[in-house]
């Protein structure tokens, strides 16, 4: 046979292989050693979600694995998360990193996960079950006492307060919305608490939330946002009601709750360290395929920035812009 025919007919046999027979680089175990993480977080839209990729992917390569990483288009989409984590069970993972949107829907693919011996590693919001071996998250009831003092100190302890939670389903969500309640209650009797708003971490709908407060409650002085999505859309909330003296509290960062924090328009806010959050998925990750024991919890920290500290180094790296 000439060479010329022997080349034709291989890449005729390559032409007819089935499509499906490439496999997936970020899922296939085949032809490829590196333990393999699937994570599935909260969401992808939020520059805080971009910044916990990153992280994992900092910690996977010097680990010697590989990873995906996603969550729906929005913090609302609970069926997108679950199709998600669905599709990722049936990869046959070695291990994987969940950030509940609603640990009820999740719980019957969770027990999946135990069945199959495939070990579960929650961030962020965590999980409310027993079936994770840890969860690398912020501290957020901590995180959210913080907000309410910095606001109360601001208020002199006293006024009309509003609160715009990203939702009550998720552990992040019923953390910083208690966290805040607890501690005004208990430290701050002076300020009276409007009852939540959630705004599914939507910044349109968290501005139009905003302005509804505004308009009902004209005597309003503070309003605290609990997430990054909540807490733009206060800020915008507040600007489009060119409502003046209304002192905004927030959560994580971004571009643009920085420039709300030093141009005035917000007070303050908490930030995580989301590089953190994914750097240790990874690493608990592999702990958990190596059966190395772990931590019930890996608390990942948080900082209170405002235009005062907003440029200290210890800060700046955890403002995800």
């Amino acid at each position: 046979m000439s060479i010329k025919r022997y080349t034709a007919m291989l890449v005729v046999v390559a032409m007819s292989a089935p499509l499906g027979a490439c496999g997936n680089a970020g899922e296939s175990a085949g032809g490829d050693d590196k333990p393999y993480i699937a994570i599935v977080s909260k969401g992808f839209q939020h520059q805080f979600w971009q910044a916990v990729k990153r992280g994992a992917e900092q910690e996977a390569a010097k680990q010697g694995a590989r990873i995906t990483f996603e969550g729906p288009a929005t913090e609302a989409e609970v069926e997108a998360q679950i199709n998600m984590l669905t599709n990722k069970l049936n990869a046959g993972p070695d291990a994987i990193g969940f950030a509940a949107l609603d640990s009820r829907a999740a719980a019957p693919l969770l027990q999946q996960a135990k069945a199959k011996n495939i070990p579960v590693i929650a961030f962020d919001s965590g999980v409310e079950s027993d079936i994770p071996l840890t969860t690398a998250a912020t501290d957020s009831k901590a995180a959210a006492a913080e907000a309410a003092k910095r606001m109360s100190e601001a208020l002199g302890g006293k006024g009309k307060v509003a609160m715009v939670v990203h939702d009550q389903t998720s552990l992040t969500g019923t953390q910083r919305r208690d966290g805040f309640i607890e501690w005004m209650k208990q430290n701050a009797p002076g300020i009276q608490l409007l009852p939540v708003q959630y705004g599914g971490g939507d910044q349109a709908k968290s501005a139009d939330i905003t302005k509804s407060i505004i308009t009902a409650n004209p005597d309003i002085k503070g309003i605290y946002g609990a997430n990054e999505g909540s807490a733009i859309g206060v800020v915008k909330g507040v600007e489009e009601s060119r409502k003046k003296g209304i002192t905004i509290v927030g959560f994580d960062s971004g571009k643009a709750q920085i420039d709300a924090v030093k141009n005035g328009t917000m007070l303050g806010a908490v930030t995580q360290n989301p590089i953190g959050i994914g750097q240790q998925t990874v690493a608990a990750a592999m702990k958990a395929i190596k059966k190395e024991k772990l931590p019930k919890t890996i608390d990942t920290g948080f900082y209170w920035y405002d235009k005062n500290n907003i440029d200290d180094p210890k800060i700046a790296p955890l403002l995800y812009e």
